[in-house]
């Protein structure tokens, strides 16, 4: 299992770096999801925009694989066959972009993020992820959110496979914090003892992603 070269700097990489620059969309009023289902300085939308780095990468199920590793007890390499196996889970979520849209009530279907951890074992000194996907994108998560109730792998949205254009056959979903921890493509989780930055986290954009404080960008 090949993933690609790293992305290169594109026009979308080179714009989201400058929002970052410029603390562009930030409103300064974080809330609570508790207080306020729709995350500061975000609007809704009703279709789903399509967002990568210029990469859409047409991966069959019959050469997909995933791969866990790291600091777990007992690495795993899944095939489709062997993914599908596992325990199947569905969740209904919101999704927060933070390039400001937001979609409501995105229903899911896949393999639950604690349930491929009860599989490998995480070690103790495990504290975060990172994520690999088939384009070459990264992007990291502490482990307590990577392991959150409503976080899974999904394969389906709204009863449908998941489309290439949204990441299919298979991408993360973690609603509680911007959408680009979610990645798509994905075809490696690695445990790690520190955490480290992925892609967008290199470019100027937070460690963690929180949408109710506005965690859009890195702090100096």
């Amino acid at each position: 299992m090949a993933e690609d070269a790293p992305p290169e700097d594109s026009k979308l990489t080179r714009s989201k770096r400058n929002w970052a620059e410029q603390g562009k969309f930030l409103t300064g009023h974080a809330v609570s999801p508790e207080a306020q289902r729709l995350p500061p300085g975000q609007h809704l939308v009703r279709d789903w925009p399509v967002l990568d780095l210029g990469r859409q990468p047409d991966v069959a199920t019959a050469r997909w694989q995933l791969k866990i590793d790291g600091l777990v007890e007992r690495p795993a390499t899944l095939d489709w066959a062997a993914f599908q196996a596992l325990s199947q889970s569905e969740r209904t979520s919101d999704i927060h972009c933070v390039t400001t849209w937001s979609r409501y009530d995105n229903r899911w279907q896949g393999v639950a993020t604690h349930d491929l951890l009860d599989l490998v074992r995480p070690k103790a000194e495990a504290v975060a992820v990172m994520l690999h996907a088939y384009d070459g994108y990264t992007t990291n998560l502490p482990l307590a959110d990577f392991a959150d109730p409503d976080a899974l792998l999904a394969h389906h949205w709204e009863g449908r496979p998941l489309a290439r254009e949204h990441g299919g056959p298979v991408r993360l979903v973690v609603p509680h914090l911007y959408f680009w921890k979610s990645a798509k493509w994905i075809s490696r989780i690695e445990l790690l003892g520190r955490d480290r930055p992925g892609f967008w986290e290199a470019n100027g954009y937070h460690m963690r992603g929180d949408p109710w404080v506005e965690q859009r960008y890195s702090v100096e």
